[in-house]
């Protein structure tokens, strides 16, 4: 169900770090990373050139090299992947939905090999908010239920089920989602 701009607005409010300043707690980078903690509230959204691989046990799901990154203070980027990059026929719709207070309603997918069904594994914004309009209709997935590649390197995923979070090297937290931090 959409909120009321009034609970939009309350949500938006409520987040204590907004990428204006690292906090104390925030892990230093070193050269080539970047903190979480620098990223912006709201979001940003960058595109990304290396290339993107997504994996339902040996099944390639999406492959890119032109994916949007999204950048939301103190979470690992979820890597947006153009919908002709994703393979389609593997998809089944999900009757779950989310609603994110900077991107608007997710839907969400379940993956379907011959092998095995993957509950809830993708998502996407049909009708993003304004903000996120570049990222509408685009998708994006669990690595905790996805095996990810970025330039070969293995994702490792955000703690907390909730997020999608992609930890690569280049990306130091600590990361909202692990305990005791449901109110970052």
């Amino acid at each position: 169900m959409k909120p009321s701009q009034a609970e939009l607005e309350r949500a938006r409010h409520l987040w204590t770090y907004r990428g204006q300043q690292r906090p104390a707690f925030a892990v230093q980078p070193t050269e080539g990373q970047e903190s979480v903690w620098d990223y912006p509230r709201p979001p940003a959204y960058v595109p990304d050139s290396r290339r993107i691989e997504v994996y339902a046990n040996n099944s390639l799901i999406a492959s890119t090299k032109a994916s949007i990154r999204a950048l939301e203070t103190g979470g690992p980027p979820a890597f947006y992947l153009p919908a002709d990059t994703v393979d389609g026929t593997k998809l089944r719709q999900s009757l779950r939905r989310t609603y994110c207070e900077w991107k608007g309603e997710a839907e969400y997918f379940h993956v379907q090999t011959d092998d095995e069904r993957i509950e809830n594994a993708i998502w996407r914004y049909p009708k993003a908010l304004e903000d996120a309009a570049c990222i509408a209709g685009w998708y994006a997935c669990y690595p905790s239920l996805l095996r990810c590649l970025v330039d070969g390197e293995p994702v490792r995923s955000q703690a907390g089920g909730y997020y999608g979070g992609w930890i690569t090297h280049d990306v130091v937290g600590p990361f909202k989602g692990e305990p005791g931090t449901g109110h970052w």
